[in-house]
């Protein structure tokens, strides 16, 4: 019962009575209750989906792990054996059976590669994350003085703008960067002049980072195949790759509490935003 008191005064504004209204709320209580109970319920299920969806994407990355790491043992031998073929016995082979030998070589060492990455990709999902400030300007510049001095022949301007330090794993943002920045070498190679730009800022409570190009860009209608895993907007003929690059990006990116997102234009170039909470946001 909801009672509610109510004074009558008189003319004067002297209080006369005290009128006391008096509702049944029984029904009321009874919906809180039950939608109370349905909240805990819905709760419980939520926590055990979570958990459920968890262990299972911890089992397949584990299997993941497990099945690339045996597989290099066998890819170990056939690189091996071919090799040992194509030195030692090449004058018993004529022209199409070198020609085979080597195409086994260079399968065998694409799909080392492939093997390489999804390690990768697994490994990014499951090491722990060592927090520290990470000074990303010097990163940026590190990376890419690595990553230039294997171009050979070809002008690189690159622009790092002064970029904010961030909180977290400077090894993953390493991993970040050299994804990145190898893409937009890769994908610009075919220019006279490759242009890349480093930028970020902070944005109310994230820091925006960015890598631009002027590559060979990407239609947006597929901006949302770009960071899926094995995905490739160009052919293994025009660029070499596993796909996987900028998945890995995106797993660090989000472990780290950050988002990423790209834009692009055909033969234009493409950019690749990712951000961080500011190291404020870190701390509340």
């Amino acid at each position: 019962m909801e009672t509610r008191k109510v004074p009558l005064f008189s003319k004067e504004g002297e209080r006369k009575e005290l009128v006391v209204i008096g509702r049944d709320i029984t029904e009321r209580k009874r919906s809180e209750a039950e939608l109370c109970a349905l909240k805990d319920d819905l709760e419980i299920r939520v926590a055990e989906r979570t958990a459920q969806l968890e262990a299972a994407n911890k089992e397949l990355e584990a299997f993941s792990y497990s099945v690339s790491h045996d597989l290099r043992t066998p890819l170990r031998a056939i690189d091996g054996f071919s090799r040992i073929l194509l030195d030692d016995y090449t004058s018993k082979l004529d022209d199409e059976g070198r020609r085979l030998l080597n195409v086994v070589r260079d399968n065998t060492s694409r799909m080392g590669q492939l093997i390489d990455d999804i390690l990768k990709f697994s490994r990014a999902g499951r090491v722990e994350i060592n927090f520290s400030e990470v000074d990303m300007e010097r990163l940026a510049h590190e990376v890419f003085e690595e990553l230039w001095s294997a171009t050979v022949g070809q002008e690189v301007l690159v622009e790092i703008e002064h970029l904010p330090s961030m909180m977290g794993d400077r090894a993953m943002m390493r991993q970040v960067f050299v994804n990145l920045l190898s893409n937009s070498l890769k994908f610009s190679s075919a220019r006279e002049t490759i242009r890349i730009k480093v930028g970020g800022s902070v944005q109310g409570d994230e820091t925006v980072y960015y890598v631009r190009d002027n590559g060979a860009g990407f239609d947006m209608q597929y901006v949302d195949k770009l960071f899926g895993v094995f995905q490739r907007l160009h052919g293994v003929t025009e660029f070499d790759g596993t796909g996987i690059g900028l998945a890995i990006v995106k797993r660090i990116v989000s472990r780290h509490g950050g988002r990423v997102w790209a834009e692009g234009k055909v033969n234009e170039g493409a950019t690749i935003y990712f951000t961080f909470p500011t190291k404020e946001k870190e701390h509340e």
